[in-house]
């Protein structure tokens, strides 16, 4: 066996401290400073008698040599033996060199560590902070409306972890939310999936967690992981609010017990189902749920009143002066949407006002004057049965067969227009629906009309989840702009919605004169935001999409006003009253095609002047 010199170990100890990166560095440098000063004033000290007493003794020697190490300029005015000046120069000419050498270090080590920043892996250190897990085309929706919850804090912060470049994040951020106001934006590169990874973001310390799906095939998959990993860490003090979305539905009862007791999971597929299948029995409504899960206009809040306690539901309708109550919640977490306008505010209930701003919810002193002249109330007519068109055969569209069948009336008629049959959806016996396949090219205009659009009440136009979205929903654009034409040659109206990926696909869109646009995406982060802000409002929504209970309904404005007179939105909610629902807005058939609103106006001022049309419609919460 080879015997290790020492000369092999002290070139291994060398080695070993110079691995140490830049601090070891500088104090390598600085040792060879204090040797060059040490040696140079030995030397001076030794051989130059009158030089040294001139210049103050060995103490005045060591510090004029050091200055000479660090500023060579100094030895300009040098005088004395020649002894004396040689050796000025030579520790001037060393200091030139290890001040060079310095500076190279000190370049070197800054931009390694700006290098590192950049990398976004540096720990945070902030409290009450929003973090988003995961990456997607989402995000921008997430940001953008957590910014605008925040506008009225002095300082809030939400933080992105995605295994991406951070740099690259921030750009990406900065272009597509331009002002974020007071809300501080901070990316972070690392993988979700690992512990080390999650500890960057501080989640101890964070307020709520949201996780995106990354989107693919096994998006599912990592939001399961990752509410995993959330799940069984260790927590050192309260745990955060953690909201997720699963895109499959098989998926969610998975992933319902991986969050935990404490973990809210949101269904995507099926909201984005039923949202279609309501959608096209009553167009505006993804304009209505876009509004109420914004935090741009109205949002619902729970607001302990109790001078309300032993009124009505019904008499609290007309109590606020500002917002609208929707339902109840009971001490014990029940809730109730709509409720029977007789049921009594109980000591201790929240009620479910739609406002603006929890700051502007606030009772009246008086009432607004009620025009009961102006009020119809007519008796709801029975549906007849459909006649519907479903253009296009995606993943959601068995699910949206099953539920158009609970739905519409016996006897009514879905003929499903896809290039290919659609397994399973015409094998399985349905109770009200008669289903039958029509083969179709969706973007050609000669299949398009062999189908005859003119014989259908409604037409639903799905997206092609086969192909990227941006070209799903280019086809889908040429799909409308084709239905539209043959529908002003044919002079026979029929409803048309349809899905879009990307919502800003939808202002495109809009020259299609299309009913309605789902965005399910868009809402769905809507819906997580709201969740992540206030998850005390997850029972409040959950039982407002509940198919179960009272729902969301744009109702003809005849049902509730005579058409054409003048009355106010008092008049309307007191209409509604008298039939046992909740009118919250109107939407105006005139400005329906007119963005960013869509004709939809919820909790507009109770006094204001409004007269409806007929062609006009009243939002409600009732029951189906």
């Amino acid at each position: 066996m080879t015997r290790t010199t020492l000369r092999e170990r002290l070139r291994y100890w060398f080695d070993a401290t110079m691995d140490r990166g830049t601090p070891a560095l500088i104090g390598w440098l600085a040792l060879a400073s204090l040797l060059l000063v040490a040696s140079t004033t030995v030397l001076v000290v030794l051989c130059t008698d009158e030089d040294t007493e001139a210049n103050g003794g060995w103490a005045g020697v060591a510090w004029m040599s050091m200055l000479r190490t660090l500023d060579p300029g100094t030895m300009g005015g040098d005088t004395g033996g020649p002894a004396f000046l040689v050796l000025m120069l030579l520790v001037t000419i060393g200091g030139i060199f290890i001040v060079s050498a310095l500076i190279g270090v000190m370049t070197t080590g800054l931009d390694t560590r700006l290098q590192q920043l950049r990398k976004g892996r540096s720990r945070l250190v902030e409290r009450g902070h929003t973090i988003i897990l995961g990456w997607s085309e989402q995000v921008f929706t997430v940001v953008a409306e957590l910014a605008e919850a925040n506008q009225s804090k002095r300082r809030s912060c939400v933080v992105i972890l995605a295994d991406r470049d951070k740099v690259a994040m921030e750009d990406r951020i900065r272009t597509r939310v331009p002002d974020t106001g007071r809300t501080h934006v901070i990316c972070r590169s690392g993988n979700p999936l690992k512990r080390a990874d999650l500890e960057l973001v501080s989640p101890d310390t964070a307020r709520s967690v949201m996780v995106l799906p990354p989107g693919g095939d096994d998006s599912d998959t990592s939001v399961i992981k990752v509410l995993l990993l959330l799940n069984n860490r260790t927590w050192r003090g309260p745990r955060p609010h953690v909201v997720a979305a699963v895109q499959n539905s098989d998926n969610l009862s998975v992933a319902r017990l991986a969050a935990g007791e404490t973990g809210l999971v949101v269904d995507a597929e099926d909201f984005a189902v039923r949202l279609v299948v309501q959608s096209h029995r009553q167009t505006g409504l993804s304009a209505v749920c876009d509004e109420l899960l914004s935090f741009v206009g109205n949002e619902i809040y729970l607001q302990p009143e109790p001078a309300l306690t032993g009124t009505t539901y019904g008499q609290a309708l007309h109590a606020y002066e500002l917002g609208i109550p929707i339902g109840l919640r009971r001490p014990g977490g029940e809730v109730l949407v709509n409720p029977p306008m007789d049921t009594v505010i109980r000591h201790g209930d929240s009620v479910a006002v739609l406002a603006e701003d929890d700051l502007l919810i606030r009772l009246a002193d008086t009432c607004v004057p009620v025009v009961r002249t102006a009020i119809s109330c007519l008796p709801g007519t029975q549906p007849a049965p459909d006649r519907t068109l479903l253009i296009g055969w995606n993943s959601r569209a068995p699910k949206i067969v099953s539920l158009l069948d609970q739905f519409v009336r016996p006897g009514s008629v879905l003929d499903i227009a896809a290039p290919r049959w659609p397994v399973g959806a015409l094998d399985t016996p349905r109770e009200n629906l008669t289903v039958r396949h029509r083969p179709c090219d969706p973007t050609s205009r000669r299949s398009l009309e062999s189908l005859g659009p003119g014989g259908y009440q409604h037409v639903i136009v799905l997206s092609d989840d086969s192909v990227p979205p941006d070209l799903a929903d280019d086809r889908t654009l040429v799909t409308l702009l084709h239905l539209r034409d043959i529908e002003v040659r044919l002079g026979d109206p029929y409803s048309i919605v349809t899905e879009m990926n990307d919502d800003s696909n939808r202002e495109v869109a809009q020259v299609t004169k299309a009913d309605d646009f789902i965005v399910s995406t868009k809402l769905v982060c809507l819906l997580l935001t709201q969740l992540a802000e206030n998850p005390g409002l997850h029972d409040v929504l959950a039982d407002l999409f509940d198919p179960a209970g009272s729902e969301i309904y744009l109702k003809p404005a005849p049902r509730y006003l005579h058409p054409g007179a003048e009355a106010n939105l008092a008049t309307v909610i007191e209409a509604a009253r008298q039939c046992g629902e909740t009118a919250i807005g109107y939407r105006l058939h005139a400005l329906s095609d007119r963005p960013p609103f869509y004709g939809v106006f919820l909790n507009p001022p109770k006094a204001a002047a409004l007269t409806l049309g007929e062609e006009d419609h009243v939002v409600v919460l009732a029951e189906g």
